[in-house]
């Protein structure tokens, strides 16, 4: 799943088709069924795909679909794998906050806007800075080291910290004071312009204020051949899709969409109810599971 504008978007691959793109709008159903097995996604260049040459199986329950071979091939020009050092474009240090005292500290191609921080799921977020990468890496490097600020936050912390969410004047109050920290470290990039503090907030693009949300949420942790997903959208956040299930009744049902990488997916029909599908309930300290 990509973001589009303030938009979700299913981005599909299908032999002759090429490569396609769902816009996912709240209200309307999704509806699948999972078919034979998960195979490697390959490697996707410029929005072309070539084919993993062993179709290598993947594990039916990670959010990894990619082998280690294409997986190595991605990562030949990465910038979370530090190998564009000389990447000429201007880059963008953020803050991103995901909860109460859950913040962490990232860069992103500046051309990109806010693209990264809806795909990590940030309910507000704050721009630190502007610059070459590798000032905006050591800016990136610096506030860890300073403030103790992560560069990273698993999606199961964000899942839990998301659920009880503070007003977004609590939000920006909390990114104010960390930026205002930040910006004043000592030690900052000549290179790297300092930004002035402006909060952006997510909740309305997740509809995290909706009455949907409220309830339990159990959290879909692994699909199989046969399985069926289906649900109304109430709301979407980072690779994290919210559906409804049987009417609004029972727990929202959280689909994290890289669970869906790799394995073939037919249309179900708009009645169809989610079974065959491993969930536990949404929370750090669950670890029961159990099947739809």
């Amino acid at each position: 799943m990509a973001w589009r504008g303030e938009s979700p978007v299913l981005g599909w691959w299908a032999e002759g088709r090429g490569e396609r793109g769902s816009v996912l709008r709240v209200g309307e159903v999704l509806a699948f069924r999972v078919t034979g097995g998960r195979r490697c996604l390959g490697v996707w260049r410029g929005g072309r795909r070539t084919a993993c040459p062993d179709q290598a199986e993947m594990a039916a329950a990670g959010t990894r679909a990619q082998c280690e071979g294409c997986a190595r091939l991605d990562r030949a020009r990465s910038v979370a794998a530090d190998t564009m050092a000389d990447d000429p474009r201007p880059y963008a240090v953020y803050l991103a906050w995901f909860g109460p005292g859950t913040v962490k500290v990232g860069i992103t191609r500046e051309d990109r806007g806010a693209a990264r921080l809806l795909e990590q799921g940030a309910v507000a977020f704050a721009w630190l800075g502007r610059g070459p990468l590798m000032a905006a890496r050591r800016a990136e490097q610096l506030l860890r080291a300073a403030s103790g600020v992560p560069d990273r936050v698993s999606y199961a912390r964000k899942r839990s910290v998301r659920g009880e969410l503070p007003s977004a004047e609590a939000r920006a109050g909390e990114l104010a004071e960390l930026h205002g920290r930040a910006v004043g470290l000592a030690g900052w990039p000549e290179a790297l312009e300092r930004a002035e503090f402006a909060v952006v907030d997510h909740g309305g693009v997740f509809r995290l204020a909706e009455t949907e949300w409220s309830g339990a949420e159990v959290v879909a942790g692994g699909l199989r051949d046969g399985a069926v997903v289906a649900g109304r959208l109430v709301g979407a956040a980072g690779p994290d899709l919210h559906l409804a299930r049987g009417g609004g009744r029972g727990p929202v049902l959280v689909v994290d969409t890289r669970l869906m990488a790799g394995w073939r997916l037919a249309a179900a029909g708009a009645d169809a109810a989610t079974s065959g599908v491993e969930v536990r309930p949404l929370g750090p300290s669950h670890r029961q599971g159990g099947l739809f």
